[in-house]
């Protein structure tokens, strides 16, 4: 047992355990340095009997090799390549050199590890560990972590150790277990006897319980060699420990350890290939070696613990540094050379930046942007032209973006814009800057920049700068900006192009849009879009877009439902939030709640895996929506406010509109009305069909509180913008309102007629309860009860409770005495994830199959599936034949 370490282990072995009965799970350790984690990674593969042990490690030498420490972990299991789907075989063994690496999303190398470690737990529980998670490559961290955060049902333990420092190995939402101090008694055990009590109360106190201190200043305090009264922070104390054990070396042994230090291979050739061009004996090795500092095991050196290669290469001079790496620039070749000469050199020098930004190029062939970003980055802080350092820089910013460091992406773009000259450069460079500002969640800032960009492009390039105000029309109406929008359409009307070009018409006809000047702009974008292929001009995602802001939900279903098929098909993961967003929105306005929800819950859980936090806010936007239609209070509420906070924070208050909506639902529901009546008329100003929608609730809470006239402004607007599309479920949702505001029952028996030829189960219900309740209070409760029993069907079905309970209460009053559930449909309990399944299992889908698209585990679907069949009533797939599967 490790000494005072009684409840990690458990922890460890509980984890091992699961794993042992096919569950599993992960687990990070957090810990600073010397506090044990390494030792409990070897307890647990020492504990994990019969089990698989991969074992890899992060390396700081490496962290700019994208892949390096993935490839270091799954290596002994390549041979297992061939049964994975061929898209993801592809993707590891491009991503491991083995083969050429297409374009693909670097996120299907995650979803291939999670698959393949899935595959060697067939035969039985595996462990995989990971330790110095914190100098994991960018490329190989988000691989494990991708992986990790799908682990289910697969059997597979996964243990990672990584230093408790800030932005080291960021793991939110794993679970993590933290090294603290040991406590007095078990301090005291493990430093043992042989100081005198002076010198041994005071590392008791400058340890602060931590192992390794504990052992490494107890034997510097022993030889005299450490000052034990500073207030150091513990590592800087723990590298004087470690470098007073090298200082005692003599002078070409520590210049061996700081050439060993400064090696990116550990290997043993090139170490004393360089040292030998500084005129150091290779005998200089042996001393360290005896020392118990360095492990040379076949070619390969490495040191004892990181601190020390820490101290070794700290212990020179930045001359000396320079000196050394330019000896190993000499004994190395490729992108070590390069970047050897890089760490080198003293000035700009093209040669070296031009070896530096091939060494990018390759590094982003690998879908290694962090390291295409570090290349980029020193190859222009090299470069002897103003003009180059800019364009290298604006090539390392895009890396960085690619790499899901925004931050990182904002800073280079900067440092680009102040160095570049020529205008089309810096509009480009705008664009970039604002498309990283939008996914930040600054749709303000990115409007802001598209705008200046394309004022400075205006006269040269008045295309380009149409396509930029096109793309600030979208930023604009989500930030709410009535003032940037108007110098957008300014500065659009001096553009340089005719007045019937296509990108100017939709690019007005947007603005005109979001202002609410329908008749201007909607037949404009209209226009647009009846000629747009899905492919073609402002590609598949503005195609769904403008699906949506005209209202064409049957066009905007299929483009949804295509573009998330092809994300799944061709493995471009990080876009498949985006494309689920819109899926889901399609159905849940017409009326497929279930789908919906499934499909949020999974885009949700990719763009938390994919650090995508805009996307994320607006998938929790629907969710909210989703939940406070099924009447759940609760966690509706806390979903919204989630939401609700994000859009005040990042200052974007559309992706908090659908929230907002269902705040007011819930309000709605439970008899709220005036709070529903004051969020809804809070919403942003402009017409589109999702204010069409959201009216039709506003002017039901309006007519609730007898002030129909509160809502007369926004109804008119919904009719212009209903006439103009000439969509029937809008034609349908007008038909009610006027039903409800004129007090008319003719208007409640076209809106009937009008669902019939564009169904949406959801507001067919809510029209029916609307007009049973206006039968019922005219005392013609035998013609309301048919409309209100269906009404309460309808809810039920779809699991809108409150709307249900508020059917059954009508009808109740309305003379029926029992009203009975007639929900029946077998699959009312499966999960959101069950349901899809299902689903596609009954396609004829292998587990395999159904695993790529869903970007889980076989194993894991399997669990799904034994879960869902007693649910469903059935016993094998092959009953699934028989279930009315479209209306689970």
């Amino acid at each position: 047992m490790l000494q005072g370490r009684e409840e990690e282990v458990r922890a460890v072995e509980a984890l091992l355990a699961d794993a042992a009965t096919g569950a599993g799970g992960v687990l990070v350790i957090r810990g600073e340095p010397g506090m044990g984690k390494s030792a409990l990674l070897d307890h647990a593969e020492t504990a994990a009997a019969g089990a698989t042990v991969l074992r890899g490690a992060g390396v700081e030498t490496e962290v700019e090799l994208p892949f390096a420490a993935l490839h270091l972990l799954l290596h002994p299991a390549l041979d297992r390549l061939d049964a994975l789907p061929e898209p993801q075989a592809a993707a590891l063994r491009g991503a491991f050199g083995l083969a050429p690496m297409g374009r693909i999303d670097r996120f299907l190398v995650g979803l291939a590890t999670l698959s393949l470690l899935s595959e060697l737990a067939e035969q039985g529980p595996l462990l995989a560990i990971i330790d110095d998670a914190q100098w994991l490559d960018e490329a190989s961290a988000a691989a494990v972590l991708f992986a990790a955060r799908r682990l289910r049902s697969e059997g597979v333990a996964v243990l990672i150790a990584a230093r408790d420092e800030p932005d080291a190995f960021p793991t939110t939402g794993l679970p993590e277990l933290r090294l603290d101090g040991l406590a007095g008694a078990d301090a005291v055990r493990l430093l043992g006897d042989g100081l005198p009590p002076h010198l041994r109360d005071q590392v008791l106190t400058e340890s602060a319980g931590n192992p390794l201190a504990l052992i490494e200043l107890s034997k510097a305090a022993r030889a005299g060699r450490l000052e034990l009264s500073g207030p150091l922070p513990l590592t800087q104390r723990l590298l004087d420990a470690f470098a007073g054990q090298i200082n005692r070396l003599e002078e070409p042994t520590r210049k061996m350890l700081a050439v060993i230090a400064a090696e990116d291979t550990g290997s043993v050739g090139v170490a004393l290939a360089a040292a030998g061009a500084l005129g150091v004996h290779p005998d200089a090795l042996e001393p360290a070696e005896l020392a118990g500092l360095v492990d040379v095991t076949g070619g390969d050196v490495r040191f004892r613990h990181p601190l020390l290669r820490s101290a070794a290469y700290q212990g020179v001079t930045s001359s000396q540094r320079r000196a050394i790496h330019k000896a190993l620039a000499g004994a190395v070749s490729g992108d070590r050379r390069a970047w050897h000469l890089g760490l080198a050199a003293t000035g700009p020098d093209e040669e070296i930046a031009g070896a530096l930004e091939e060494s990018a190029e390759r590094a982003g062939a690998r879908l290694g942007f962090a390291s295409m970003a570090t290349a980029y980055e020193r190859s222009a802080q090299l470069s002897a032209d103003q003009g180059d350092m800019a364009r290298r820089f604006a090539a390392g910013a895009m890396a960085a973006k690619e790499a899901g460091q925004p931050a990182r992406a904002a800073s280079m773009s900067e440092r680009a814009s102040q160095l570049a000259t020529d205008p089309m450069t810096l509009a480009r460079l705008d664009e970039f800057r604002a498309s990283v500002a939008f996914e930040e969640g600054s749709p303000r800032r990115a409007a802001r920049l598209l705008v200046d960009g394309a004022t400075a492009i205006a006269e040269a390039d008045p295309r380009s700068a149409a396509r930029m105000l096109m793309a600030a029309a979208h930023s604009i109406w989500t930030s709410g900006d009535p003032g940037l929008a108007a110098e957008a359409s300014t500065l659009l009307d001096g553009l340089d192009l005719p007045a019937d070009d296509g990108m100017v018409r939709l690019t007005r006809g947007l603005g005109l849009v979001y202002r609410g000047e329908l008749e201007s702009g909607y037949p404009l974008v209209s226009d647009f879009l009846a000629g747009l292929s899905p492919n073609d001009g402002p590609g598949e995602s503005m195609a769904v877009h403008l699906s949506f802001v005209t209202g064409r939900l049957g066009r905007a279903v299929d483009l949804s439902a295509s573009l998330a098929a092809r994300c799944r098909a061709e493995g471009r993961i990080r876009q498949l939030p985006f494309a689920l967003n819109t899926l889901a929105y399609t159905q849940a306005v017409t009326g497929r709640h279930r789908d919906a929800r499934a499909n949020a819950t999974e885009g949700l859980q990719i763009a938390v895996d994919t650090g995508q936090h805009h996307p994320a806010a607006a998938l929790r936007s629907q969710l909210a929506w989703l939940t406070a239609v099924d009447g759940d209070e609760q966690n509706g509420r806390a979903l919204a406010e989630e939401v609700i906070e994000f859009s005040a924070r990042h200052n974007v208050p559309a992706i908090g509109v659908l929230a907002t909506w269902g705040l007011a639902m819930l309000d709605l529901t439970h008899g709220r009305d005036q709070a529903a009546l004051d969020r809804l008329q809070a919403r942003p100003d402009g017409s589109s069909h999702f204010r069409t929608r959201v009216v039709a609730d506003e002017v039901e809470a309006a007519v609730r509180l007898g002030a129909p006239e509160l809502v007369e402004d926004s109804l008119a607007l919904a009719e212009r913008w209903t006439t103009l599309s000439g969509e029937t479920w809008a034609q349908a949702l007008i038909a009610r309102c006027r039903g409800l505001v004129d007090d008319t029952e003719d208007h409640f028996t076209r809106a009937l007629d009008l669902h019939k030829l564009s169904p949406q189960p959801y507001e067919l219900a809510r029209t029916r309860l609307s007009y049973g309740e206006w039968l019922r209070r005219r005392r013609r409760k035998a013609e309301a009860r048919p409309h209100l029993r269906q009404a309460h069907e309808g809810f039920e079905s779809l699991g809108a409770r409150a709307w249900a309970e508020r059917a059954a209460a009508e009808l109740r009053a309305s003379g029926e005495a029992t009203v009975a559930s007639r929900n029946t449909a077998p699959g009312i309990a499966l999960t959101a994830q069950e349901l899809q399944v299902v689903r596609l299992a009954a396609t004829g889908a292998t587990n395999r199959d159904i695993a790529a698209h869903l970007l889980l585990s076989p194993r894991t679907i399997g669990q799904h599936l034994y879960k869902a069949f007693p649910k469903l009533g059935i016993s094998s797939r092959t009953e699934l034949a028989r279930l009315d599967l479209d209306n689970l």
